[in-house]
C-alpha cells in the first residue's frame, strides 16, 4: 500500500548535502563549482576565491587566474534547501530587509512590494471591501492588475544600463532595464541579440569595468564582485565578440 512505501527521513540525515562546508550553515544563494560540482553559499565561495583558486572541498584547481568565472548559481539546489528547511527562506528575507534598513537603503521591490501587496489584499477582504461580482468591469480590472504585476517579485531585482561601446553595433532604444538578480549574462546576451536582430548571441561580449563577463555569471554575482558600493544602475557594455589568439 502507499502507506507502507512512505519513508520519513530526518533532516539531520541529509544535513551534509545541504550545508556549506565553509560556514557550516544551510546553503544560501547556492553556488556550484562547474569543475567538480561541489556547492557552497555564494558569499562564502566568493570570499574564499579572493585568495584561492581551488575548490574548498576537493582542492581541485578551478582556474589558475580567474576561478570566479567558473562557478554558477544553482537554483535547483537552493529550491531544495528552502523546501527542506522550515522557515529558512523567510528568515533570509527578513535579514535582507534588516540589512537594507541598516544601511539606509531602499528595500528592493521584491521584498517590500510582495509584503505590501499581500497586506493590502488581506486587509481589503477583512474589511469587506471586496465582494464577488461587485464590479461589472471586474475582468478588465483583473487584466490591468495582471499587467501591473511584477513577475519577478520573489527575486531580488537589479537595475542595469546597457551601453554599446562599438561602432559596429547600434545602441538599444531602451538601454535601461530591470530584471531578476538571478538572471545570467547569457540571458542578457540573448536579449541584446534579439533586440539587434543578430544571428547569434555568441557574437557578443558583455563587459563590466572593461572586464569580459562569463556567460554563467548571475547579475547578483556581478553586482557583488564588480559593482560593490557603487550606485545603481549597474553599467554594462556590449560589443562584438573578439577572438583572442
Amino acid at each position: 500500500t502507499p502507506k507502507m512505501l512512505t519513508r520519513k527521513i530526518k533532516l539531520w540525515d541529509i544535513n551534509a548535502h545541504i550545508t556549506c562546508r565553509l560556514c557550516n550553515g544551510y546553503l544560501i544563494d547556492a553556488t556550484t563549482v562547474t569543475e567538480c560540482l561541489h556547492t557552497f553559499c555564494r558569499s562564502c565561495l566568493v570570499k574564499y576565491l579572493e585568495e584561492n583558486n581551488t575548490c574548498p572541498t576537493c582542492r581541485i584547481v578551478i582556474h589558475q587566474s580567474h576561478p570566479l568565472q567558473y562557478i554558477g548559481h544553482d537554483r535547483t539546489m537552493q529550491d531544495i534547501v528552502y523546501k527542506l528547511v522550515p522557515g529558512l527562506q523567510e528568515a533570509e528575507m527578513k535579514k535582507q530587509r534588516e540589512f537594507y534598513h541598516k544601511l539606509g537603503m531602499e528595500v528592493p521591490g521584491d521584498i517590500k512590494g510582495e509584503t505590501c501587496s499581500t497586506k493590502q489584499h488581506l486587509d481589503s477582504h477583512r474589511n469587506g471591501e471586496t465582494k464577488p461580482d461587485e464590479n461589472p468591469n471586474k475582468e478588465t480590472a483583473e487584466e490591468k492588475q495582471e499587467e501591473d504585476n511584477d513577475y519577478h517579485r520573489s527575486d531580488e531585482q537589479v537595475s542595469i544600463c546597457l551601453e554599446c561601446n562599438s561602432s559596429k553595433l547600434r545602441g538599444l532604444k531602451r538601454k535601461w532595464i530591470r530584471c531578476s538578480a538571478q538572471a545570467t549574462v547569457l540571458h542578457l546576451k540573448k536579449f541584446i541579440a534579439k533586440k539587434l536582430n543578430l544571428s547569434s548571441f555568441n557574437e557578443l561580449d558583455i563587459l563590466c569595468n572593461e572586464e569580459i563577463l562569463g556567460k554563467d555569471h548571475t547579475l547578483k554575482f556581478v553586482v557583488v564582485t564588480r559593482w560593490r558600493f557603487k550606485k545603481a544602475p549597474l553599467l554594462l557594455h556590449y560589443r562584438p565578440k573578439m577572438d583572442l589568439l
